[in-house]
C-alpha cells in the first residue's frame, strides 16, 4: 500500500468513464446537477453528446436510464449516494431492478467521509437498500485501480450494478488490475484474526494489519469489493483458518458488510463475528479523518479490537 499517493474513488470513476467512452460507444452517463462533484464532467467534456445532466431530479434520472437501457444502451447514473439510493429507491427497485434493465448506479460521497456536509448526506444505509434487491449487483472498491476495474467490470454485466464511491482520497493499494468479480482480495494468511472490509475502510485494515504483526500478531485482510454476490468461499475458509473474525465499513452495521458476512456463517459455518462500523446512529458535521476517529472507524480500532477478544 502506498501511504503517499492517495486518490478519490470518485476521480477514479470520472477517469473510468472517459476509458470506457473511448471503447464502447453505447456507454452513456447521466448526472444530477453534480457532475463537478461526482467527476463525471469528465466524460461530458470528452464525449458532451453522450452525457445528459439532469438537473435535481434523481428520480427522473433514473427513469432515463432505465428508458436508455431498453434502446440498446449501456447507461451510468451517477449522484451522491444518499440521493442514488435513498430519493430514487423506487425508481430503482421498480423501473430498473424489477425489469433487469441494464442501468449502472454510481452513488459517490458515500459514508460519513463526505465530512462537512452532515449527517444529511452522509449515506450510511444504501448497502443495505440495494443489496436487497433482487438482480441488483452491489460493488464498492477500496482505491484507484480497483474502481477504474469495478466500472469496467460493471459494464460488462448484463443488469443492474450499484457502485459505492467516496468522496475522500485514499491510499493506493493495488498496482495491477488482478481481480475478479465476485472474488474477495485476500492480504496475507495469519491465523490470529481476519479482518473484512471493504471500500476505504480496506486501507484502514491494511495499517491495522502491519501494526499487529509488529506485535506478533498473524492477520490477514480480506478486501470485499463485490458485496453481492459475495465470496461465501473466502468467508467461510478464513472462519475455518483464523481465531477471530471483524468486519469494518463505513456504512450501518445494520444491513451492510458485516450483515452479509454474518448471514453467510449464520448458514455455513455460525463462529462469532465482530462488526466495526456505524452503530446505528447518523453521522454529523466535520472534517472526513476527525470523523472517522471520532466514529472509532480506525487501525487503532481494529487493533485494540484484536486485542480485546484475544483476552475473552
Amino acid at each position: 500500500m502506498n501511504k503517499e499517493i492517495k486518490i478519490a474513488t470518485r476521480q477514479s470513476f470520472g477517469e473510468a468513464l472517459v476509458e470506457l467512452g473511448k471503447k464502447n460507444e453505447k456507454v452513456v452517463v447521466l448526472d444530477a446537477d453534480l457532475s463537478t462533484a461526482t467527476k463525471t464532467n469528465l466524460f461530458a467534456k470528452e464525449f458532451p453528446k453522450r452525457f445528459f445532466d439532469m438537473g435535481i431530479a434523481e428520480q427522473d434520472m433514473m427513469s432515463t436510464a432505465a428508458g436508455l437501457a431498453t434502446c440498446g444502451k449501456i447507461p451510468f447514473a451517477a449522484t451522491f449516494a444518499m440521493f442514488a439510493t435513498g430519493r430514487s429507491y423506487d425508481q430503482i427497485r421498480n423501473s430498473i431492478c424489477y425489469p433487469n434493465l441494464n442501468v449502472k448506479i454510481a452513488g459517490t460521497h458515500a459514508g460519513i467521509t463526505v465530512g462537512e456536509d452532515g449527517a444529511t448526506h452522509q449515506m450510511l444505509e444504501d448497502i443495505g437498500l440495494v443489496r436487497g434487491l433482487p438482480n441488483m449487483k452491489v460493488m464498492c472498491p477500496s482505491d484507484d485501480l480497483q474502481t477504474k476495474w469495478a466500472i469496467e467490470e460493471a459494464s460488462k454485466i448484463d443488469g443492474p450494478v450499484y457502485v459505492r464511491l467516496c468522496r475522500l482520497a485514499t491510499p493506493v493499494i493495488y498496482e495491477e488490475k488482478d481481480f475478479e468479480f465476485g472474488k474477495a482480495v485476500v492480504h496475507g494468511n495469519g491465523t490470529d484474526a481476519t479482518i473484512f472490509a471493504t471500500g476505504i475502510m480496506v486501507s484502514k485494515a491494511l495499517e491495522a494489519k502491519e501494526a499487529l504483526e509488529q506485535e506478533g500478531k498473524q492477520v490477514r485482510v480480506v478486501d470485499i469489493h463485490t458485496i453481492k454476490p459475495i465470496d461465501r468461499k473466502t468467508i467461510i475458509k478464513c472462519a475455518k483458518e483464523t481465531k477471530q473474525l471483524i468486519s469494518i465499513e463505513d456504512h450501518s452495521v445494520i444491513g451492510g458488510l458485516g450483515t452479509a458476512i454474518a448471514e453467510v456463517l449464520t448458514e455455513e459455518y455460525p463462529v462469532k463475528l465482530t462488526r466495526l462500523g456505524m452503530q446505528d446512529c447518523f453521522g454529523r458535521s466535520g472534517k472526513a479523518e476527525e470523523l472517522l476517529d471520532y466514529f472509532e472507524l480506525n487501525a487503532e480500532k481494529i487493533k485494540n479490537c484484536v486485542k480485546d477478544m484475544d483476552k475473552s
